[in-house]
């Protein structure tokens, strides 16, 4: 079985509760829902609206996915 994941580039578009953003992709402009992945969380590293980061999607649902790194603009 593959584990292979989907990393796709986006921009931060509103901040949900529970720790969710709504994120809109750069390629296609599709909006998903992403929460911060264990690494974020345990560093502290702050997502605030209109950052660009980089989600990690399974194969199986291209919808939701996890915030992996936040990119310097």
């Amino acid at each position: 079985m593959s584990n292979e994941k989907i990393r796709r580039e986006g921009i931060v578009h509103e901040n949900l509760s529970n720790g969710l953003f709504r994120v809109v992709m750069d390629d296609d402009g599709s909006t998903v829902h992403a929460h911060l992945s264990g690494k974020m969380r345990l560093h502290y590293i702050k997502v605030l609206l209109g950052d660009k980061v980089i989600i990690e999607f399974s194969p199986y649902d291209t919808k939701k996915g996890r915030i992996v790194q936040r990119l310097k603009i």
